[in-house]
């Protein structure tokens, strides 16, 4: 091995009775500790533009002795603690309620209270583990939204959903609505800036114990899509990652409170979205559950005439299956009946059962 940084992107899905065979033959190793076996890797040595890649199979990485990528590979293959109290060894969908009147699909339809904690308990009936309340917009040429103004839409919202059986995230880039949010109820502290815009969150994700969500966002919501630019749009995203989640753990939040979130759209092209969701598999590597965040976003009207949010439904049930065929374990979604049933087919077919 050279003296650079190592990478693994698993690759040779196996699922159900044929994974448990190929890892009791030794011929596979689980997936982030799932139900998911891969067979091979490609081995990623080096830094964005100057990489080399080489391919192994599970039983040649196996006798690898370089501990590098024995530490590497162990956060891939590790089994994922409970996330908010959640059992990750199915996909577990997160709901989304915008409590905005200018969020990109749906602003303006649950920006009343009443609206949406009905919208919630609907969302949560429908199978969402998870429902994430936000009060700002960070659509793509968003402006701020004052900490008061936040406050005002989700607390109420917050307090209307005492007793719910879903966990509340919040979604928020501002520590004091955060910390509002966790008086409230919130266990989930879901961050687009991964604790980088204000800096007084990651003290609070500490203090109050709430798990949290890292995205990763290339500039501010209001000029990030102008021109987005990476060398390796993969590595550096999750090279950025991987330094949020040191920082989080420095700062005294577990490993097992961390989630992390490639941040689809958040200053991407069409092209780095594609190649995010070609190496979904790679972010194994934090050691961390991975959320996958696609639901109707604007890369996908590329795929079709779909200038509505609404009419990219069917690509953001393809988005979730493709993340989910690579391991991925959580789902930020608007449709949330929807997108189960599209898991629950796709599991029911590489499975071979509905379980």
């Amino acid at each position: 091995m050279s003296d650079g940084k190592i990478y693994l992107r698993p690759l040779g899905f196996l699922y159900g009775p044929q994974a448990y065979a190929a890892m009791e033959d030794g011929l596979a190793l689980p997936l982030a500790g799932g139900t998911t076996a891969f067979t091979s890797v490609e081995l990623i040595e080096g830094a964005p533009k100057k990489s080399k890649a080489y391919m192994f199979s599970v039983p040649a990485l196996s006798e690898a002795g370089d501990p590098d990528l024995r530490s590497r590979l162990n956060l891939v293959v590790q089994p994922r603690s409970p996330f908010a109290g959640l059992d990750l060894s199915r996909p577990a969908l997160m709901g989304i309620v915008n409590v905005t009147p200018d969020s990109f699909s749906d602003g303006g339809l649950y920006d009343e209270t009443e609206g949406a904690v009905a919208h919630a308990a609907e969302l949560t009936k429908d199978g969402a583990a998870i429902v994430d309340i936000g009060g700002e917009s960070t659509r793509p040429g968003s402006d701020t939204v004052v900490v008061d103004d936040e406050l005002a839409r989700v607390l109420p919202v917050l307090q209307g959903l005492k007793g719910t059986s879903a966990v509340i995230s919040i979604d928020t880039r501002k520590a004091e609505v955060a910390k509002a949010a966790a008086k409230a109820g919130a266990k989930i502290f879901n961050d687009v800036s991964a604790f980088t815009y204000d800096p007084d969150s990651l003290q609070v994700a500490a203090e109050t114990g709430l798990d949290v969500v890292l995205m990763h966002a290339q500039g501010e919501p209001k000029t990030m899509q102008d021109n987005p630019s990476y060398d390796d749009v993969v590595l550096e995203v999750f090279d950025y990652l991987e330094a949020r989640i040191e920082t989080c753990v420095a700062a005294g939040i577990a490993p097992s409170r961390i989630a992390a979130d490639p941040g689809l759209g958040f200053g991407k092209t069409l092209e780095h979205n594609l190649a995010l969701f070609a190496n979904v598999s790679l972010f194994h590597g934090l050691g961390v559950p991975l959320l996958i965040g696609a639901s109707r976003k604007q890369f996908i009207r590329g795929f079709g005439q779909a200038a509505e949010p609404k009419a990219r439904e069917p690509g953001s049930y393809a988005a979730a299956i493709a993340a989910a065929s690579q391991g991925a374990q959580l789902f930020r979604v608007h449709d949330v009946a929807g997108t189960r049933q599209a898991l629950g087919v796709w599991r029911a077919a590489v499975f071979g059962s509905e379980n």
